[in-house]
């Protein structure tokens, strides 16, 4: 059975919640990655930040990303799913939620990022296209 740890990328990076919103765009774009984990002083998961995120609710929204904590784009408990969950935990997940990328913990730990893409990767066809459904739905 194909776990998260397995169909994961490891290495994931955070931002800081107290760091700005400047700051998480310029690490997405020098990582390649369009969403990063929001951690706080403790180490712990806070929430998600996307690109979207950023154009929506502060350009769009006129803010100013160099004052803009990320902290303050995180909304409620971070969606996670647990290192040894297998695909269709993530799948249920993802689908439950309507998220493309889940952070993978492991303990308390953040070990890595699971997208949509390796879900699909791993799941027979006609799931992905579950899951393909199911996340492009309103």
């Amino acid at each position: 059975m194909t776990k998260a740890r397995d169909i994961m990328t490891g290495g994931t990076e955070c931002i800081g919640a107290d760091e700005s919103v400047l700051d998480a765009a310029r690490k997405m774009k020098d990582l390649g990655v369009g969403a990063l984990p929001i951690c706080g002083n403790d180490n712990k998961l806070k929430g998600m930040l996307t690109d979207r995120d950023i154009v929506v609710k502060v350009l769009g929204a006129g803010k100013d990303p160099a004052s803009c904590p990320a902290g303050d784009l995180a909304q409620g408990e971070a969606v996670t799913i647990g290192a040894d969950d297998d695909a269709q935990e993530i799948l249920r997940t993802m689908t439950a939620h309507k998220v493309r990328r889940l952070p993978v913990i492991d303990g308390h730990d953040l070990v890595g990022m699971v997208a949509q893409a390796d879900v699909a990767r791993s799941l027979p066809d006609p799931q992905v296209g579950d899951l393909l459904q199911a996340l492009s739905t309103d």
